[in-house]
């Protein structure tokens, strides 16, 4: 790596942390406000390396960046029939939790405590609005942060003038990245045969007027092996191509080469980009699709978990779509900073980018329904409101707080599976990283 590589590494390695730091604080103000009692802040796990205390919380930092916690007194209600001042002990971190839990039954004294004061005695929504906080704030984080890219340095975005006109056919699986030449076998492009040329500029497809690249994407797909009259304007003149187009393996979404794959129809023709500015609504409907992308992308991880193994231990190219860690990220984000034929305001805008990204990831992945994940008290939250309302209705009396310890057992696995997930990304990003195309 250059330094510029190294800076970038660094920077993002920050901003990471400084957004996880953010993460803590979502919970830790509703926390406060509510007036549960918050022993620690803290950024980090492993040995302290910095701590100062203000009041009854210690802020700090730890060894290992990768992630934070903030304690409350309380997360877990003490078991039926024990001794209501005595809980059981919660986790702090991915590793540390699976040795806590095993001593589930040990108790800490709260004799001294305002029973008020714990986090499981708290109104159902009081505890929701308190999970929620960190996933709330890493949304509106990674929002804030792609409003910037969008709005203030602006985005690509494809026009109707023709850029490229592929001269072959080329079979390329979804994910892979750089340059393929023709072979001598390789059946032209419908655009080739037909005589597209760069700078054409499109104005309808078989008679239909096209004004924007997408919908000249849909067209072209939805009528692979039909034969259709495109027409051009080509240094100001009209003119009319005919051909047939090609059926081609392509991703099922055109702007996400991670997709699924389909055969759909193919020209062969790329489009010119110009840099535009959106504005706030553009802006909300882009971080919505992209939330939505994120969602899936977080589901997808699972299995494209065999092809990280197979890259770090098999010595395979790693897939473009590959997930990353941290490490991984930190690199994508060197490279970025790296980019020497790319001009610095693309280079900082994709950096802030990726950040937005990962924000939008860190909250997707939080609302998993699982402990030690914010989505495990969540749905905990949301059970409590459901038993308490049902009894409410029946008349029945109160059944008291859901108690997610019984979710243990389950959180045991979850966080065996996290922790050898995040140590094979770890050992894959560092001997076979995900590398940016070109």
């Amino acid at each position: 790596m250059d330094l510029l590589a190294v800076l970038g590494f660094v920077l993002f390695l920050v901003g990471l942390l400084v957004s996880i730091a953010l993460h803590e604080v979502g919970h830790l103000i509703p926390a406060k406000l509510f007036g549960v009692k918050v022993t620690q802040y803290m950024v980090g796990f492993g040995r302290t390396v910095w701590s100062t205390r203000r009041g009854e919380t210690e802020y700090g930092v730890k060894a290992v960046p990768l992630g934070g916690y903030v304690r409350m007194v309380g997360m877990l209600p003490p078991q039926p029939g024990s001794d209501p001042t005595k809980l059981r002990q919660v986790s702090t971190g991915p590793l540390q939790s699976i040795v806590d839990n095993a001593h589930r039954d040990a108790v800490l004294d709260v004799k001294d405590e305002d029973p008020t004061r714990l986090f499981y005695a708290k109104p159902w929504w009081q505890k929701l609005t308190i999970m929620l906080g960190g996933i709330t704030t890493n949304l509106l984080l990674g929002a804030l942060l792609f409003a910037v890219v969008l709005m203030g340095f602006g985005t690509q975005a494809p026009t109707t003038t023709v850029a490229t006109v592929s001269q072959c056919i080329l079979t390329v699986p979804s994910g892979e990245s750089g340059q393929v030449a023709c072979e001598p076998d390789d059946p032209a492009t419908p655009a080739a045969e037909a005589g597209f040329e760069p700078g054409d500029v499109i104005v309808s497809f078989d008679g239909q007027p096209v004004a924007e690249w997408d919908q000249m994407t849909a067209l072209i797909r939805a009528n692979g092996g039909r034969t259709v009259v495109v027409g051009v304007e080509r240094d100001g003149e009209p003119l009319e191509l005919t051909t047939t187009l090609a059926r081609a393996s392509r991703p099922v979404d055109p702007v996400d080469p991670c997709s699924d794959t389909a055969e759909v129809g193919f020209l062969g023709v790329s489009p010119q980009f110009e840099l535009v500015r959106l504005g706030p609504a553009a802006v909300l409907a882009q971080v919505a699709d992209f939330t939505g992308r994120t969602v899936q992308a977080v589901g997808d991880v699972p299995a494209r978990m065999v092809g990280v193994w197979d890259a770090a231990f098999g010595g395979g190219e790693r897939d473009i779509c590959s997930p990353v860690g941290v490490v991984g990220a930190g690199r994508i984000g060197g490279e970025i900073a790296a980019q020497d034929e790319a001009p610095a305001s693309a280079r900082v805008a994709g950096f802030i980018a990726l950040l937005a990204s990962f924000n939008l990831a860190i909250a997707v992945f939080n609302l998993i329904p699982l402990l030690p994940l914010d989505g495990g008290h969540v749905a905990g939250a949301i059970w409590e409101a459901v038993k308490r309302t049902w009894a409410r209705v029946r008349g029945r009396p109160d059944p008291g707080p859901v108690d997610v310890a019984k979710a243990l057992p389950l959180a045991y696995a979850a966080a065996a599976v996290l922790v050898g997930m995040a140590l094979l990304l770890l050992y894959a990003d560092i001997v076979n990283p995900v590398r940016l195309p070109g």
